[in-house]
């Protein structure tokens, strides 16, 4: 108990090392903020979701260099825009809820897999989920609108990774010698002995429609935050660090739906608030790495000022909705990740 005890709260307040996280934290600011800037600019911010979910792209591989960063950011930006175009298939059904539910259960396994292949940093199907279950959620969209959507997510997703490739051009026009890499080593076989990785797919299947349908049952208007919210505890390697994780989301949402309250209520023009999401996309970089917890207090605002931006509603519905589905999907995924708890993490 007290071993277990200890990692928890290690898990839970411990602050990582920089890491030059600024750089991060500067491609994924640049590449929200300027797709938003166009979209504002000739009268669309409502297709704004669309295009921070496609670059979303910019968030991967801030590990990686020169062609292994390339190679996983294209991976990522194609997942995204597949998320983007199904999502918004979905969104076009009479009744859309059930059936982003189900397939986004399914989809947050098949990402999962993707992400163990190509050793995706960060890891798991949250972002991916997130595109998808977002895109299915927004009102009113046509087959003509779902076309849309997928082309304003992959030019969005394509100017994230010319972001991320920037350093590198940089440095072969300069002369400099190129950074050192870790490789990628690419498999997608499920033999008998990917037993676990199976298991961790059930793990994010199960938590993703727990969670969408206890919050559906429940009335709450926007479940897909609470899908997203259940994938985080069941994302780790244990059950301690997952409740450490879960806790750090609840707390981390709570403190950023004030925030978010805080900049909404004062009903900022697009252009501000494209500029705030550009701001606190740089925090949520910057702090990620280190400290999810508070980096949940930028990533909340984040993704309630991209919603705002496209689909405005009274700020008390969607700061309340945000703030009790994240609690919903976190317990969720703790309440799975306990019950699963001797099937293993790691891929064997």
């Amino acid at each position: 108990m007290t071993r277990a005890r200890d990692e928890f709260m290690q898990a839970l307040l411990t602050f990582g090392p920089h890491n030059s996280a600024h750089w991060v934290a500067i491609r994924a600011s640049i590449s929200t903020a300027l797709p938003l800037l166009v979209l504002v600019a000739i009268g669309h911010p409502e297709w704004g979701a669309w295009a921070a979910f496609g670059a979303f792209a910019s968030l991967y591989g801030r590990n990686r260099v020169h062609l292994t960063r390339l190679m996983m950011q294209l991976t990522a930006a194609a997942v995204m825009v597949a998320a983007v175009g199904l999502g918004s298939l979905v969104a076009t059904l009479p009744a859309p809820v059930w059936p982003m539910i189900a397939l986004g259960a399914l989809f947050a396994g098949l990402v999962s897999i993707v992400s163990d292949a190509e050793d995706w940093h960060p890891p798991g199907p949250l972002f991916a989920l997130f595109a998808f279950s977002g895109s299915a959620s927004l009102p009113d969209i046509s087959l003509a609108d779902a076309g849309l959507a997928t082309g304003v997510a992959a030019a969005s997703a394509a100017f994230a990774v010319l972001v991320g490739s920037v350093g590198t051009a940089w440095r072969r026009m300069r002369g400099l010698p190129p950074l050192e890499s870790l490789p990628v080593e690419r498999d997608y076989r499920l033999s008998a002995g990917r037993r676990v990785q199976l298991r961790r797919v059930a793990r994010y299947a199960l938590s993703v429609l727990l969670a969408g349908s206890i919050a559906t049952a429940l009335g709450i208007g926007h479940p897909y935050w609470a899908m997203v919210s259940a994938v985080v505890p069941v994302s780790t390697g244990t059950f301690v660090a997952g409740l450490a994780r879960g806790t750090q989301r609840i707390v981390g949402t709570t403190v950023g739906v004030l925030l978010a309250a805080a900049i909404l209520v004062t009903r900022p023009s697009d252009l501000v608030l494209v500029l705030m999401i550009a701001l606190v996309a740089f925090g949520t970089e910057l702090l990620v790495g280190r400290n999810y917890g508070i980096a949940m207090m930028f990533v909340t605002p984040l993704a309630l000022l991209a919603v705002h931006l496209s689909s405005p509603v009274p700020v008390e519905q969607l700061v309340v909705d945000r703030l009790v589905e994240s609690i919903v999907g976190a317990l969720v995924g703790i309440a799975v990740g306990f019950a699963t708890r001797r099937w293993g993490a790691r891929l064997v």
